[in-house]
């Protein structure tokens, strides 16, 4: 990867991208709350399962799609993808959390990083944009290649999410961090099997943390907003 492609990946996957991401956990408050995560290891147990087989992998299977449909000029396909992955999410939350992250990636991205792709993008799906779609399309747009941006996506997914159970048990930062790298071979292998898999075959298998999301809804105290 050139170093133009680096610095832009680092740039929207920044935490300090303005797209709110520090204020959605995924339901992991009400899994704090409830009992289900209370240390470092059930968080990182939680965490393997809503990456790999959860939210995170369908996610990463909409990436790809979106990625490939810009880069195969593919308007029908771009939006499928578009209308799919915005129907997709499991609660009123799950929804809001994907769709106010990525219209605020699309509005930052176009003031700041402009390119055809995304006005393609807003020309094909006048609907809201999911965050995975917003993201690969500003990728696959900035002729950033499908496997480096889709593995960073889905690091940057992960860091907000332990960065969210950090904030809830609580945890030490250092806490914080072995999760994030136990979870490198849980990333790297949803984002290899998301290369490879049909969308038609897209699924989640992460029930609790579904339940989780919409149980949130209703939670009496709340720091986030899913």
């Amino acid at each position: 990867m050139d170093f133009p492609a680096l610095y832009r990946l680092m740039a929207w996957l920044s935490p300090a991208y303005p797209i709110g991401a520090f204020s959605y956990s995924s339901g992991i408050e009400w899994a704090v709350e409830a009992g289900d995560i209370k240390s470092a290891d059930t968080l990182l147990r939680w965490l393997a399962v809503v990456v790999g087989e959860g939210g995170g992998f369908c996610d990463a299977m909409l990436f790809a799609h979106a990625h490939r449909a810009v880069a195969a000029n593919d308007d029908e396909a771009l939006r499928a993808v578009a209308e799919l992955a915005a129907a997709f999410a499991p609660s009123k939350e799950r929804h809001l959390e994907t769709t106010a992250q990525g219209n605020a990636f699309v509005e930052a991205t176009r003031a700041a990083w402009g390119c055809d792709a995304i006005e393609r993008l807003k020309q094909v799906w006048d609907g809201a944009v999911a965050y995975p779609v917003a993201v690969a399309v500003a990728a696959s747009g900035h002729g950033i290649a499908v496997e480096p941006a889709l593995a960073a996506y889905l690091q940057a997914v992960a860091a907000n999410l332990v960065s969210a159970g950090v904030r809830l048990i609580p945890l030490g930062q250092s806490d914080g961090q072995r999760v994030l790298a136990a979870l490198e071979p849980v990333v790297t292998a949803t984002a290899q099997r998301a290369l490879t898999t049909a969308l038609n075959d897209i699924g989640s298998a992460a029930v609790r943390a579904d339940l989780a999301s919409a149980r949130h809804e209703t939670q009496y105290t709340r720091l986030f907003r899913s």
